[in-house]
C-alpha cells in the first residue's frame, strides 16, 4: 500500500508536498498527466478541494490525521469532505469508543462543536468516515468521533441507508479490495426526526440538504492512483438529507460528474485525466451487497 502506517516526519514532509501541489481553486483545469508528487494515504487520489492549513482560509481548512484528511468549513461547523483509503490493515477487533468530542486540532479561536451540539434537533452526529472503518487500535476508533468528521444526518439517513452501504464497502474489502472513500454534503436544510431545519448550534452546524459518497474500489496492490483505470469500479451516491428516504442505497447512485457539478470539487484531480473523464461520467449499476 501507499505510504501505510508511516511515522511523524513523513507526515510534516507530506504536509509540506501537499501545500505545493494543491491547487487554487477547486474546480482549475485538470492536469495533462497524473501527479508523480507523493501525497499522504488519505489523499492519494487527490485533494478535492485544494485545502491547506492555513487558518486564514476558514471554509476550506485542511485536516490530516493518521485515520483520514478532511475539509472543514468553519462557518458551517461541519467538513465540507472527509477522505479515507480503507483496507484490511485498518480492521480489528476495537471496539466503538463513542467518544464524540470537539477537534483540539482546530486552531485557535475557533468555535468548537461539541458533542452536545446536535442535541433534541432530530439529527444524528453522522460520520462521514466511519467508526466500523476504523477498528485497528483503539485510537484509530476513536478520532473518528471527533466533531469535525461529523454531518447534522437524518436518522434513517444515518442509520439504515447510508450503513448498508458502509457495510457494503467492507465487504469489498473482505474480497480482496482497496477503496479509496470521499464523502461529504452540500446544501442547505435536511428533514430530520423532528422536522425540517436550517441549521442546529444557534446558528453554528449547518445542516446540509444532500450526502454524497464516492468510492473507488480496486484489487489490493501498490501504486495505487496509477492503478485507476476506465474499467475501474467507482460507486458515486447523493442522497436527499431526509428521514423519508428509501434504505436502499442503490437508488440513489449518480456520477461523480453530477456531485462535482454539485459541489464544485474535484474528486479524482490525481487520476489521469482520460481515465478520470470515463468513470467520472459512468453510473454504477453493479451489485448493492
Amino acid at each position: 500500500m501507499m505510504l501505510k502506517n508511516f511515522p511523524l516526519s513523513r507526515w510534516l514532509f507530506s504536509l509540506l508536498v501537499l501545500g505545493a501541489v494543491s491547487c487554487q481553486t477547486s474546480r482549475d483545469p485538470a492536469p495533462s498527466a497524473p501527479s508523480t508528487a507523493v501525497l499522504p494515504e488519505h489523499l492519494t487520489l487527490g485533494n478535492p478541494s485544494g485545502a491547506t492549513s492555513d487558518a486564514s482560509q476558514p471554509t476550506n481548512y485542511l485536516l490530516l490525521k493518521p485515520q483520514f484528511a478532511l475539509s472543514y468549513h468553519r462557518d458551517q461547523g461541519k467538513p465540507n469532505w472527509v477522505s479515507w483509503h480503507l483496507s484490511g490493515d485498518w480492521l480489528g477487533s476495537a471496539a466503538r469508543q463513542d467518544d464524540f468530542r470537539p477537534d483540539a486540532e482546530l486552531p485557535a479561536g475557533w468555535y468548537q462543536v461539541s458533542a452536545s451540539s446536535y442535541s433534541g434537533s432530530g439529527f444524528d452526529r453522522g460520520h462521514n468516515c466511519p467508526s466500523a472503518d476504523r477498528t485497528r487500535t483503539v485510537a484509530d476508533n476513536s478520532a473518528t468521533f471527533l466533531m469535525t468528521n461529523m454531518m447534522p444526518q437524518a436518522p434513517r439517513n444515518n442509520q439504515q441507508t447510508w450503513a448498508n452501504l458502509e457495510d457494503y464497502c467492507r465487504t469489498l474489502v473482505g474480497q480482496g479490495n482497496e477503496l479509496y472513500i470521499i464523502c461529504g454534503s452540500y446544501g442547505r436544510g435536511g428533514t430530520g426526526s423532528n422536522g425540517y431545519l436550517t441549521t442546529l448550534d444557534q446558528g453554528r452546524v449547518t445542516v446540509p440538504a444532500r450526502c454524497w459518497k464516492v468510492v473507488v474500489v480496486l484489487p489490493v496492490g501498490t501504486d495505487d492512483a496509477a492503478r485507476v483505470t476506465s474499467a475501474t469500479r467507482v460507486i458515486a451516491i447523493d442522497t436527499p438529507n431526509d428521514n423519508s428516504l428509501s434504505t436502499s442505497w442503490g437508488q440513489y447512485r449518480t456520477s461523480v460528474d453530477a456531485i462535482e457539478a454539485a459541489t464544485g470539487l474535484d474528486v479524482l484531480s490525481v487520476v489521469a485525466p482520460a481515465v478520470q473523464q470515463t468513470v467520472e461520467a459512468r453510473t454504477d449499476n453493479g451489485p448493492t451487497s
